[in-house]
Formats: structure tokens, C-alpha cells, sequence
């Protein structure tokens, strides 16, 4: 049996080995333009990481490919190709909120690659003062949950900064129960707040018994977990692996589909991807009428609305301003257009960023 099988093998692994060949030398031909590349754009002072390109060039493969490799993993290749490029021009820097094994870390990692340099921060308004202070050259933060809604200090940072917002990922959300070794004898689990919530039907039907802390992350609870076995943590697979905890539940998350949008902040402006979304604030006047008349230019040049999220101005009484995301890029006619009708029928617009929207 094993050496039938080992006959038929054998040619298709000479093959595969004779591909593997090929694809290394053309892999490593690549990067050597791509290091050219980065020549160039040291004489211009161009940035190194350009989203927009990045996204033309998956685009345009998924449109060739013809499998058996889904257009995911064609995704998924091309992503970690182009980060070893980049990192060859240059090493970028990333802040997130960490420590180590957050979401917001494998977040960082599925939009720029395994190749970026990633920079753990105790809250969201650290990554933000990193990237402000030039401590790091993006930054990744939550701004909304599928189950839970938006993330209030991220919209509030966002209205302050002069960053901008320069792609976006939406990540599925897997809860994940970890201990040093089973329930016995926990009797408290943690997990940042906005888990816990994603988490309450499971943990009252499951655990009505633990108390629930609320923590600064997901990791935190792992690493509280990892060092008093009365704790149980609410956390990822990656949190699970890098404090070596055992999943005692997995999947305990009470929405199936959950996700978190994350946005990545910058100073450096995101050109035309032809795909595109433009997020804004605004504010109105305070008077009958005033929001419809607001809106009124993107209906008129057909731009459309994606999101639509309120805040407290925490000034006045009763004033707010409004987080809005359209389709297109800033620099589209049509959406240009409809930016200057906004402009000018508002008490207050800010434009956070046009880039490429998730697919």
C-alpha cells in the first residue's frame, strides 16, 4: 500500500518541487523591481505602503484567476507578497490596541501583512497620539461591532485628530472561553466590555455563576487568565496561543455573523482605488428641516449613503454631529460635487478620509 502510493506520488511532488522552483525565482524577481520601485519613490518622497494600488492589484488578479484557488487566497497570497515587498523598501510601523493577542492586532496583520511591525497600546487613544507623534506610521482601530454598534472613543478621536482615515477591514469576531485548565474552580471571567455584551446570552445560559469584570482588552483577560487560574478570559485563538491558555468553549459568541469594522489612520492622504468609500462629520443648524436639506446634495448627484451614526457635540443642548459614510472617492466628480453642497448647507464638515472600502 505505501509503496503503490508512494509511486503515484512521486511525480506529482517532482512537479510540485519543479513549480516551487520556478515560483521562488520569479517571486525574488519581483521583489527586486519592487526595490527599484522604492527607489523611485525615495527620489519623489512617496509614501511606500499606497492602499489604493495595493487593492487595483488584487482586484485585477481575482479577475484572472480561474481556480482552483479562490479569490480569497489569491487575497491572502498577494497580501503577504506585496507587505515582504514593502518591508524590503522600508519597515512601517503600526499601533494597535494591544497587548499582544487583541483583535486589533489581527486586524493589523490581515490589512498590512505578517511583515508590518506592530506597536501594542494600552487604550485607542494612545494609537492615536502614536501616530499623531510620528511613533508609528498607522494606526488600527475599532470603530464598529455588527452586535454591539459604534465605538464611542474611536468617533469622538476621530472628530479631534487631523489623521486621516486611509482603509478599512472588517473582521470576524470569534469568542472563545480560556482557562489554564477547565471551569473548575473559576470564578470570575474577563474580557473587554463590548465582548462581555457580545457574549451575555451564552455566559447566562453557560455560566450564570461567574462573576463578569470588564478589562482594557480581550488580551488583558487572557493574560489575567494566564497568571490566576480562578480566571477565565474571553478572548481569540490568537490570545489563546500566545498565553498558552486552553479553549474551554469555543464559539461563544451569541451572534454567529460577528464582526468589527476597523478603520487604519495615517497622515497620508488614500488616492482613487475605483472602489472606494468617503467617511465625514457634520453638523447642522439648529432649526425644522435642516437635516433633509443637508442630504439633499448627495441625493441630487447620486452619491450613496452607506452609514449614518449620531454623537453628542457635548456642547449646547441637544446638538449633535453625524458620522456619514458615502460610496466613492472625494476626488470623484460626483462625490466632489456633492462634498461642496454639504459644505455649504452645514454648520460644520469635517472630511475624515476617502479609501478603499472592505470587499
Amino acid at each position: 500500500m505505501d509503496d503503490e502510493l508512494n509511486t503515484r506520488l512521486k511525480p506529482l511532488r517532482d512537479r510540485i518541487d519543479a513549480l516551487d522552483a520556478q515560483l521562488i525565482a520569479l517571486l525574488n524577481q519581483r521583489a527586486s523591481v519592487a526595490l527599484e520601485v522604492g527607489e523611485v519613490k525615495k527620489h519623489f518622497n512617496a509614501p511606500v505602503f499606497r492602499p489604493e494600488r495595493e487593492m487595483q492589484v488584487i482586484a485585477r488578479l481575482q479577475e484572472m484567476n480561474a481556480g482552483p484557488l479562490a479569490d480569497e487566497h489569491i487575497s491572502a497570497i498577494w497580501r503577504e507578497i506585496m507587505a515582504a515587498s514593502r518591508a524590503l523598501e522600508k519597515a512601517i510601523k503600526a499601533a494597535y490596541l494591544g497587548p499582544v493577542g487583541t483583535y486589533s492586532e489581527q486586524a493589523m496583520h490581515e490589512y498590512f501583512g505578517q511583515s508590518i511591525e506592530g506597536l501594542p497600546c494600552p487604550s485607542i487613544d494612545e494609537v492615536f497620539r502614536s501616530v499623531e507623534a510620528g511613533a508609528a506610521d498607522y494606526g488600527v482601530v475599532p470603530v464598529e461591532n455588527s452586535t454591539e454598534g459604534a465605538v464611542s472613543r474611536t468617533l469622538d478621536l476621530l472628530l479631534q485628530t487631523q489623521l486621516t482615515i486611509g482603509g478599512e477591514l472588517a473582521l470576524p469576531i470569534r469568542h472563545n472561553l480560556l482557562t489554564q485548565n477547565g471551569l473548575a474552580g473559576v470564578t470570575r471571567v474577563c474580557a473587554h466590555a463590548q465582548a462581555l455584551a457580545q457574549c451575555q446570552r451564552w455566559l447566562s445560559t453557560n455560566a450564570p455563576h461567574l462573576e463578569r469584570q470588564a478589562v482594557s482588552s480581550n488580551a488583558q483577560a487572557a493574560r489575567m487568565a494566564a497568571e490566576d487560574s480562578t480566571v477565565a478570559a474571553i478572548a481569540g485563538d490568537r490570545a489563546a496561543i500566545h498565553y498558552g491558555l486552553q479553549v474551554t468553549n469555543a464559539l461563544i459568541q451569541d451572534d454567529p455573523h460577528n464582526r468589527t469594522r476597523f478603520v487604519m489612520i495615517g497622515k497620508q492622504p488614500t488616492g482613487p482605488s475605483g472602489y472606494d468609500q468617503t467617511s465625514l462629520i457634520v453638523s447642522v443648524v439648529n432649526e425644522p428641516g435642516a437635516m433633509v436639506k443637508l442630504l439633499e446634495p448627495l441625493a441630487r448627484h447620486g452619491v450613496s449613503m452607506t452609514r449614518f451614526e449620531s454623537r453628542p457635540a457635548r456642547v449646547g443642548t441637544w446638538e449633535y454631529y453625524f458620522y456619514i459614510d458615502v460610496e466613492g472617492h472625494r476626488d470623484d466628480p460626483a462625490v466632489a460635487a456633492a462634498l461642496a453642497g454639504l459644505g455649504e448647507k452645514a454648520a460644520f464638515l469635517k472630511i475624515l478620509g476617502s479609501y478603499p472600502r472592505a470587499r
